[in-house]
């Protein structure tokens, strides 16, 4: 099995600045997908930051200029620079990663727990 873990959240002012990291361990051979979503109270859950295959990333446009998105391969790891906050960051953030396990494996979908940003006075 795989198994997500994400740190750095947690409570930050208006126009300040925080970076989530999400590190994938377990049985790993190819990790083709990792994102980061958000959940809101009595919203949807929305991507809104992930990257494939190392190379190419992808922004919602509501953080596009603010967020930064990256990845330590050797790690397993993906990062979540996160700049300019404002109150509409608020939200549970959820790393999620696409994984092949082994060579002959299919790809499955992990989740992360989830770590919580609160953008506040």
């Amino acid at each position: 099995q795989v198994q997500l873990v994400e740190s750095g959240g947690g409570l930050v002012q208006p126009g300040g600045s925080l970076r989530l990291s999400c590190a994938a361990s377990g049985n790993i051979f190819k990790i083709t997908f990792m994102g980061w979503y958000r959940q809101a109270p009595g919203l949807q859950r929305e991507l809104v930051a992930s990257i494939v295959n190392v190379v190419t990333s992808n922004y919602a446009d509501s953080v596009k200029g603010r967020f930064t998105i990256s990845t330590d391969t050797a790690k397993n790891t993906v990062y979540l620079q996160m700049n300019s906050l404002n109150a509409e960051d608020t939200a549970v953030y959820y790393c999620n990663a696409v994984v092949q396990s082994g060579r002959w494996d299919p790809p499955k979908a992990y989740w992360g727990q989830g770590t919580q940003v609160t953008v506040s006075s």
